[in-house]
């Protein structure tokens, strides 16, 4: 996370000329010790915080859309009328602030008061009791959201995982790498869920789920009733099926509590393997030798991330790895593995006292296909996330849905993606009939190459390259039948905004 930004830019509070900020231009100033940004919509200037709620991004180098402003580095939304936080990764708000116009300047005066959230548009569909199964993006999300809308139901959020809802990308990330404290790592602390009557249920798994009779069985016997339901129950780590793979120095990294099991492990070791080049496996490769281990990546592929990212991306990250004393070895796979060494499909021993698997996921669909809903390589769901079941939704890694901009069903296991998901089921379980329709988005951070992608292409027939890969500097549009499907960018964090909002406009104009 980066620190606060330091003030630059006019003193608003003595004000600016108006003609100097045009139409639908953004402007940084500050006001009482606050970093600002003015920004102009027709006639209407407004104010709020410049710097994003979530890690501290600078809003002034985002992009507006309508009257909103997205962050140019993980591209949360904010209204510049309320500063609300619109679409995750953002949970907060922004301040705002109250702009005054005299003599052809424009002044920002105080900040102004928070208003009470909205009540739900559709208090008649308002169920008494809503349970939210998963504590994860998709889940919290959620819960958050509902109380935001303004459902004063009975609210639970059910999970079996032993900790608060965290931030999962930072497990691979900074965390790991030794740059980031604990306290960064929880979204909320308990008293949060108190505070907003959201019933946290830690270490708790759900056994049954009765559809049509609405009703959750659980891990302690005990069975909950609830008029909806969003399912948010993840994914789990693929497991590796090789001889020895149950050894203790075999860690799979998914949960808070593995981090910290990595961690541990981590300090008492010195040559570490990492099975699988996926983002997790890169992620923590880079990580881990920010911790000064020696590191060694084995894969059965060509190339690092070749099926998501092509062959030049790959290539270009393998590169940095390599700079950074990462040893590959692709086109193999791990045969089997013993105390402190690992044998290599071609024979290959070597030495490994830590081992990390990051070799996929597999979406927790057994709850919902047990109880009938139907299944399609994950949990189908509609345009508005609903199962076939009514009243019970689905939301992250387990929802395939319908995406217009392909014309395929999908299924994305991406934060970002999860925590947008589960803030439109909320909004539909109040009856709000949203469609979840916007490009999926991710990030990926390794040592300083930091790639954010938009978009979905499981399948591309032509890459169109603008800049430099080597030099981390370029845009790349993975196409399919002349149509843009994805847009991968390295040092052009505006350029990924504006891809964004121009696959919004293709869905909102029909494709």
């Amino acid at each position: 996370m980066a620190g606060q930004q330091e003030l630059s830019g006019p003193d608003l509070t003595q004000g600016v000329a108006l003609d100097e900020l045009a139409d639908g231009a953004m402007l940084l100033g500050h006001a009482k010790g606050e970093p600002v940004l003015v920004a102009r919509r027709g006639d209407e200037v407004f104010a709020i915080g410049a710097t994003c709620s979530h890690y501290n991004g600078p809003l002034a180098e985002g992009l507006m859309v309508g009257e909103t402003v997205r962050c140019p580095w993980h591209h949360a939304c904010f209204s510049l009328r309320t500063g609300e936080a619109l679409r995750a990764p953002a949970l907060n708000p922004v301040p705002c602030w109250q702009v005054e116009r005299q003599d052809g300047r424009l002044f920002v005066r105080e900040k102004a008061t928070t208003g009470a959230r909205r009540m739900a548009a559709h208090a008649a569909t308002t169920p008494d009791t809503v349970v939210v199964l998963g504590g994860g993006a998709a889940g919290n999300a959620a819960a958050e959201m509902l109380r935001r809308e303004g459902f004063s139901g009975r609210l639970l959020l059910i999970s079996d995982d032993d900790s608060v809802p965290y931030d999962r990308p930072n497990l691979s990330k900074d965390y790991l790498a030794g740059n980031a404290p604990e306290a960064w790592i929880p979204l909320r602390s308990e008293r949060f869920y108190k505070d907003h009557g959201i019933e946290l249920m830690l270490e708790t798994r759900a056994t049954a789920l009765d559809a049509l009779g609405k009703r959750l069985t659980l891990s302690d016997g005990r069975t909950q009733a609830f008029d909806a339901l969003i399912l948010a129950t993840g994914s789990e780590p693929a497991r590796l099926p090789v001889p020895g793979a149950d050894r203790p120095h075999v860690h799979y990294l998914r949960s808070l509590a593995d981090c910290r099991r990595i961690i541990a492990a981590a300090e008492k070791a010195k040559r570490v393997l990492v099975v699988g080049a996926s983002f997790i496996g890169m992620e923590v490769a880079a990580s881990l030798r920010a911790r000064d281990l020696d590191v060694r990546v084995v894969a059965p592929d060509r190339t690092p991330m070749e099926r998501v990212l092509g062959p030049q991306v790959g290539d270009y990250l393998r590169k940095v790895h390599e700079a950074h004393g990462v040893v590959f070895h692709l086109g193999q796979t791990v045969a089997a593995i013993e105390d402190g060494t690992a044998r290599l499909s071609d024979g290959t021993t070597v030495e490994a006292d830590l081992v990390v698997a990051g070799v996929g996921v597999k979406p927790r669909t057994e709850l919902a296909e047990a109880a009938g809903l139907v299944i399609d390589r994950g949990v189908a769901v509609n345009e508005f996330l609903e199962t076939s079941a009514p009243g019970i939704f689905a939301a992250g890694d387990i929802a395939r849905w319908p995406d217009p901009l392909t014309g395929e069903r999908i299924r994305v296991e991406h934060w970002v993606v999860a925590q947008r998901q589960g803030q439109t089921a909320a909004r539909n379980v109040m009856g709000q009939r949203e469609p979840f329709d916007l490009p999926p988005f991710f990030w990926t951070q390794q040592y300083d190459a930091i790639l954010n992608y938009v978009g979905f292409a499981e399948r591309w027939d032509r890459v169109e390259i603008d800049g430099s890969i080597d030099a981390g500097d370029c845009r790349l549009a993975y196409q399919r039948d002349g149509r843009t499907l994805a847009v991968v960018t390295m040092g052009r964090d505006r350029e990924s905004l504006e891809a964004e909002a121009e696959m919004e406009a293709r869905v909102a104009q029909g494709g």
